[in-house]
């Protein structure tokens, strides 16, 4: 599975951190920017990675700014993605299992960079439960 993966200047550096980091695991990831820390706006790199899980069903993304907020609300404008904004690893994990979240927000000022790794982590290995979480997940979609 080819990972997305975008941020905004905010989260540029947490970023390469988190892709050197895939990498090192054998992943294989498409970088969608940024790719400084120059002042950007985060829609043009939010748009990209929700585009790539849209189109490919199954793959799960990272986005991260400043709060995480921007970047999120941004990929949930998109209508088969569930972005899930998460500063723990219990609510990443909870954004898989009970929300089939296909995208982790992370906000990157107010994270480490291990929290980062460890939530995307999570992220990527937790399966959706299903049942009835199923029945609410088909509910978002209007």
């Amino acid at each position: 599975m080819i990972i997305p993966i975008g941020a905004d200047h905010a989260g540029f550096q947490t970023k390469q951190v988190i892709i050197e980091y895939l990498i090192s695991l054998g992943h294989e990831v498409k970088d969608y920017g940024c790719f400084s820390e120059a002042s950007i706006d985060y829609p043009d790199y939010a748009h990209p990675v929700a585009q790539h899980v849209e189109s490919n069903p199954g793959t799960l993304g990272i986005l991260l700014c400043g709060s995480g907020n921007g970047i999120s609300m941004t990929a949930n404008k998109h209508q088969d993605i569930r972005c899930a904004l998460c500063w723990t690893t219990e609510i990443a994990e909870l954004a898989r299992l009970h929300n089939d979240a296909n995208i982790i927000a992370l906000p990157a000022r107010f994270i480490t960079e291990e929290q980062a790794k460890e939530m995307v982590t999570c992220f990527l290995n937790t399966a959706f439960e299903g049942g009835r979480h199923a029945t609410r997940v088909a509910k978002i979609s209007c």
